[in-house]
């Protein structure tokens, strides 16, 4: 599947959305260099990557993955 593929629901990121694949890898690597690095953004890069290679349920799964992050990091926008 392409990095352009559509998350069902989007990822809300305070006022922002994040619709596809890409748009949550751009988001992760905007991040700080050391919260990238840090396991629950190392997770949902892992899934992200799966996604975008697999397709089918991964997309869910990097939907939950990007979710988990966001509250274990506590970044809301």
């Amino acid at each position: 599947m392409p990095w352009s593929t559509a998350f069902d629901d989007p990822v809300r990121v305070g006022k922002r959305k994040l619709l596809t694949l890409q748009d949550a890898a751009d988001y992760i690597m905007r991040l700080p260099e050391a919260a990238q690095h840090e396991t629950h953004w190392q997770t949902a890069i892992e899934t992200l990557i799966n996604a975008a290679e697999t397709g089918g349920g991964w997309v869910m799964f990097a939907r939950i993955a990007m979710l988990r992050a966001l509250n274990a990091g506590g970044r809301s926008g």
